[in-house]
């Protein structure tokens, strides 16, 4: 399938959250998101605007997209910069800097097509390539019941690190860490 990967750009907004809604709607969203599509179709245009204004600035978070030639959106990836010895997401407190990829997706007709291992290489690139905070690390969480997700997240190189949270909204289930290294 013929794209190109492409950081977002704040003008971006009603197509980001096109897409956000669009994958909130997927039948793995339950596992795969800690949103719901109820409660992001009713954000107001502002809490999109200022997503994408944040995302397209660069410093705290990015999100890349795969682009058609037609201006299609195939798929995202967001990647957030988590400092040394700053709280994270999850409330841990990193010892190195890492960045963490969420908000994966990639739409069914594009799936097995070389499109998220795109993302993942612009996220992973983009990811090494900060100057400060120099990155040691990248990781994501993907739940125990994800296996296709988990499948795809190791072909582009992430490992589990053995590290688990309670999966939100399930205490029984779990969010399983994987990460890759620098170098």
């Amino acid at each position: 399938m013929k794209h190109i990967i492409r950081a977002v750009e704040a003008h971006d907004w009603p197509k980001i959250k096109q897409l956000r809604l669009d994958a909130l709607r997927d039948p793995a969203a339950p596992i795969a998101f800690h949103d719901s599509y109820e409660p992001a179709v009713a954000r107001p245009d502002e809490f999109w605007q200022e997503r994408a204004a944040a995302a397209a600035e660069g410093v705290a978070a990015r999100q890349f997209v795969a682009e058609t030639p037609d201006g299609s959106w195939l798929g995202t990836v967001s990647v957030l910069v988590e400092r040394a010895g700053t709280a994270t997401l999850f409330g841990e407190v990193p010892e190195q800097a890492q960045t963490h990829l969420v908000g994966v997706f990639v739409r069914s007709e594009a799936r097995g097509s070389g499109v998220a291992k795109d993302l993942f290489a612009a996220a992973l690139d983009w990811s090494w390539s900060l100057a400060e905070p120099r990155i040691e690390r990248v990781r994501l969480f993907v739940h125990e019941a994800n296996g296709r997700a988990e499948a795809m997240y190791r072909r582009t190189g992430f490992e589990p690190t053995g590290h688990t949270l309670p999966a939100p909204g399930d205490e029984t289930a779990r969010e399983i860490e994987l990460a890759v290294r620098r170098g």
